[in-house]
């Protein structure tokens, strides 16, 4: 839908016939990503699921060790081994689950936590930099369907205005 409502902002800009339109890029989810309040809530969520992650990652590699050792020595095993390699794997594989979907949960958590927090500074941080450049229509990039010139990309700019807001 944003593709189409930018295309139409787009041809509506292009039909303008006595004035010309200042049309602009803005890629606001990069923007807002390289801004240092997503750095920071980035290592504050780093800090707050870095154990778990930690965790997981020496997990995936025993179940993986596991796996391998269960395929290729498994015939070879007394039945109580197989069992026992098999209830292993399957604890082991029940707390990786358990961890990946805690650590999802969390990382959602932070990003609409931090995406309130910042959406008024980036809407300020926004209308600045159109504001200086009088832009009259800005698009995303995926939204550009095709332009004869090279369009302005206003996406560091606003992630600077929008740290020098904070």
């Amino acid at each position: 839908m944003r593709k189409l409502t930018a295309a139409v902002c787009l041809m509506g800009a292009m039909i303008l016939p006595a004035h010309a339109a200042e049309v602009a890029v803005l890629d606001w989810r990069a923007a807002l990503m390289n801004t240092e309040a997503a750095q920071a809530s980035l290592s504050e969520l780093e800090n707050e699921v870095g154990e778990q992650q930690r965790e997981a990652q020496g997990l995936a590699q025993e179940l993986q060790a596991l796996q391998q050792r269960l395929e290729s020595e498994g015939e070879l095993m007394s039945e109580a081994e197989r069992e026992s390699m098999i209830r292993e794997l399957q604890q082991k594989g029940s707390r990786f689950e358990q961890l990946r979907q805690q650590i999802g949960q969390a990382q959602q958590r932070s990003e609409q936590q931090f995406l309130q927090r910042a959406e008024s500074t980036l809407e300020q941080a926004v209308d600045q930099v159109i504001e200086r450049h009088n832009i009259d229509v800005l698009v995303e990039p995926q939204g550009v369907l095709h332009s004869s010139m090279d369009l302005p990309n206003l996406t560091d700019e606003v992630t600077q205005t929008f740290n020098s807001l904070n």
